[in-house]
């Protein structure tokens, strides 16, 4: 058996928001919520054997810099959909514009950014 990514975890504004258009646009269940680091709060959404941990620090935090130029910076989360046109259209009720369609090996894919500046690929394989 191979490793298998079990939860990624990142800092947003409102854990219950983003977990909310999570729900919505991805089908996710919060899996987890409750008090985190440093005085923090966080909420586990995703599935049985993979969530993001979306933690918010006890008072408001800066935004990250353009990820591209930094090491170590997250430049974006990759999410497998059944299908990519439901996907795109619960993305644009979700308030996001989809960006950056693309058809090619091994599959369809488009990107957005959600409220915190995170950008995420949907993709569907067929």
């Amino acid at each position: 058996m191979s490793a298998v990514l079990e939860h990624a975890n990142v800092t947003v504004a409102d854990p219950h928001g983003t977990a909310a258009w999570m729900q919505k646009v991805f089908g996710w269940h919060i899996r987890w919520e409750g008090a985190a680091k440093n005085g923090g709060y966080s909420v586990h959404v995703g599935e049985s054997n993979s969530y993001l941990a979306l933690y918010a620090p006890p008072s408001a935090a800066s935004k990250a810099p353009e990820s591209y130029g930094i090491i170590g910076g997250l430049n974006h989360l990759a999410v497998i959909v059944p299908d990519l046109d439901a996907t795109e259209d619960a993305v644009k009720a979700a308030g996001f514009t989809p960006i950056n369609h693309g058809d090619y090996e091994p599959g369809r894919r488009f990107y957005f950014h959600d409220e915190n500046g995170i950008e995420f690929e949907a993709v569907q394989y067929d």
